[in-house]
């Protein structure tokens, strides 16, 4: 009986302790995992309760914490994984319930912000790198992170609007910031880079955009020259621009820098170069009418060519090319360069570096029209000493006659 009586209390009691565990039926594993013999107090640095095992692993700042800051009850059931279970979304849900896009399990701090930005979009570069989080994310607890646009707009169309030097709205311009200002300038003073049609350099580097358009209506005016400069073209004494019929695209004759000096980019009809290359345009043209004069030499050099004194040009009837025998450096050295094509192989074949001056052959002074050819090819018929012509029908030992029988110089 006595037996009988200590097991029942043995029954009792162990009904009794299973009824009093705080944390529930659902842990099953031993008491010391978690406790020690001398304290229920959870002692965290001789548990072997590995937290991992529940599918959340306590890293960073969750280390350290107590179990009671996360579990709200002993019976450890209920507790959901997620950040917003725990922590309170002081975003106000701008950016979502999961606090490891932005934060680590270490610290609250954000360190990643530039990536951020990248990923929604927006990198920062330049100015807007220096800017604070607030400056552009305005509300009224200044943790609010809503989405604002990647357009220019969605920050600074008051400053558009309020814009009067000069005044933006009324101007019709846009409100891509970026075409008129450069991101990374400190202000809001335009850069030269947006004036991608007309760039703003040498004379036209200038900051009064008053100075060429109407203020009003910056889109009402043209990339040409003449837009803006008629009075220029049309007023200029130096030259007469109207009656020389002169191009009024400027860059053909000026530079960006400056109106003077002046030189003639384009003389497609005739290209200033050697003895050519001069800035008087005075010296070959009426500078009443610029396009009554022909690209022919003669229709500047027929003097020359009439009174040349080394050589009778008319006489010898010589070409009024004068780039037959001349270059464009001088006169001198002149070169006929033609003969061979048009007269009497002199350039080539045999005849090539047997020569050194013209009148070897053309021994009257003045005259190219004459020649000899017996003065070097001394053939006496009389004295027998060649008799290469033996049998030639009709054969003279005469300079015209060997030219008829040789007229490409071969024997």
């Amino acid at each position: 009986m006595y037996r009988l009586s200590f097991i029942l209390m043995v029954i009792m009691a162990g009904g009794y302790l299973q009824a009093q565990n705080p944390h529930g039926d659902h842990l099953k594993f031993d008491c010391k995992v978690c406790h020690s013999p001398d304290s229920w107090t959870f002692n965290r640095d001789s548990s072997t309760f590995l937290h991992a095992s529940t599918g959340f692993v306590l890293e960073g700042a969750h280390k350290n914490a107590d179990c009671t800051d996360c579990h709200k009850n002993l019976n450890f059931t209920g507790t959901e994984n997620e950040c917003i279970a725990c922590h309170t979304d002081v975003h106000s849900m701008s950016v979502g319930n999961d606090c490891v896009r932005c934060h680590n399990a270490d610290n609250w701090l954000v360190d990643n912000i530039p990536e951020l930005h990248e990923e929604n979009g927006f990198p920062l570069h330049n100015q807007h790198k220096l800017a604070n989080c607030v400056d552009c994310h305005k509300s009224e607890t200044n943790l609010r992170w809503d989405r604002i646009g990647n357009d220019c707009a969605s920050c600074h169309l008051p400053a558009y609007n309020t814009a009067t030097n000069p005044n933006h709205v009324t101007a019709g311009f846009s409100t891509e910031c970026a075409q008129c200002h450069d991101p990374e300038a400190r202000s809001w003073n335009g850069s030269g880079d947006f004036h991608f049609y007309f760039p703003l350099v040498g004379g036209h580097d200038i900051s009064d955009c008053s100075a060429c358009h109407d203020v009003t209506n910056f889109s009402d005016i043209s990339p040409e020259c003449y837009y803006c400069h008629k009075s220029d073209y049309e007023g200029v004494t130096s030259i007469n621009h109207i009656a020389g019929n002169f191009s009024k695209d400027c860059t053909e004759c000026h530079s960006m820098n400056a109106w003077t000096p002046a030189t003639l980019k384009s003389h497609d009809a005739f290209p200033l170069t050697g003895v050519h290359d001069i800035a008087d345009c005075a010296k070959c043209h009426d500078v009443t009418d610029y396009s009554n004069i022909s690209s022919d030499c003669v229709s500047c050099h027929l003097n020359d060519y009439n009174n040349a004194a080394s050589v009778d040009h008319v006489g010898a009837n010589f070409s009024k090319n004068c780039l037959d025998c001349h270059n464009l450096n001088g006169w001198s050295p002149a070169l006929f360069d033609d003969h061979d094509a048009q007269f009497f192989p002199v350039f080539s074949g045999k005849h090539a570096g047997t020569w050194k001056t013209c009148d070897e052959c053309h021994t009257t002074a003045g005259d190219y029209t004459t020649f000899s050819c017996i003065d070097c090819h001394e053939h006496s018929d009389k004295n027998k000493l060649d008799n290469k012509h033996d049998g030639e029908k009709n054969y003279v030992y005469q300079s015209d006659a060997c030219f008829d029988c040789h007229p490409k110089g071969k024997e």
